[in-house]
């Protein structure tokens, strides 16, 4: 039987660079010879689309339909891509995973405990890595997006205390999301390449990065 494969989570606010670090680390282990997969939350399955069309235009949005919708979505990303692709051994990265419930609709004002209950299926990640930046500079990122209650300003400063509050208690991999991009990569690769060793994944070659600065 093959080695276990790793999951790892990236999360932060809207805006922080979260989407664009994923790709980036997934791109560089598959340089450096580790089997490394991209994955999403919300998902492009049945619930992941009912999300991404219907509850992203809602003008009102309810914490405990959402929580059960995206724990839904999570339900079927567990079963049908999460597990599968640990069980052949790869490193999956995944943008969004757990956390971003325990933060978003925690922030809405629903109780941790009972967030975590309905993810009980949800494996926890081998690695969490955390992009922080300030809201301020996450809503200029994204201005020219349009405005949701995910966007406002209050809400993302409630947003951000809770993920820093599970970083401390969860352990994570925290890192400053107003670095450049190129700069920040490095040293998320770095980071995850000496944990992925002591969880018996060896990398090949070179850490540094195409771009140098």
């Amino acid at each position: 039987m093959g080695k276990k494969g790793v999951l790892i989570a990236v999360e932060g606010i809207d805006g922080a660079g979260k989407t664009t670090q994923a790709y980036l680390l997934v791109e560089k282990l598959r340089k450096l010879g580790v089997k490394a997969e991209y994955t999403t939350e919300p998902t492009y399955g049945r619930v992941g689309d009912i999300l991404r069309l219907h509850v992203a235009k809602m003008k009102k949005r309810e914490p405990i339909y959402e929580a059960l919708l995206y724990t839904a979505d999570r339900f079927e990303h567990v079963k049908k891509v999460i597990q599968p692709k640990i069980r052949k051994g790869i490193v999956l990265v995944s943008d969004r995973y757990l956390y971003s419930t325990l933060a978003y609709q925690g922030a809405a004002g629903l109780d941790e405990d009972w967030l975590r209950k309905i993810n009980f299926f949800a494996p926890k990640p081998n690695l969490t890595i955390y992009i922080d930046i300030a809201p301020e500079k996450s809503l200029r990122r994204i201005a020219k997006k349009r405005r949701t209650v995910f966007e406002r300003l209050g809400y993302a400063r409630k947003v951000r205390e809770f993920y820093l509050k599970l970083a401390r208690k969860e352990g994570f991999l925290v890192f400053d999301g107003t670095k450049r991009v190129e700069v920040l990569h490095e040293e998320i690769v770095s980071a995850i390449v000496k944990r992925l060793k002591r969880l018996g994944i060896e990398a090949r070659g070179s850490l540094v990065s195409v771009q140098q600065s």
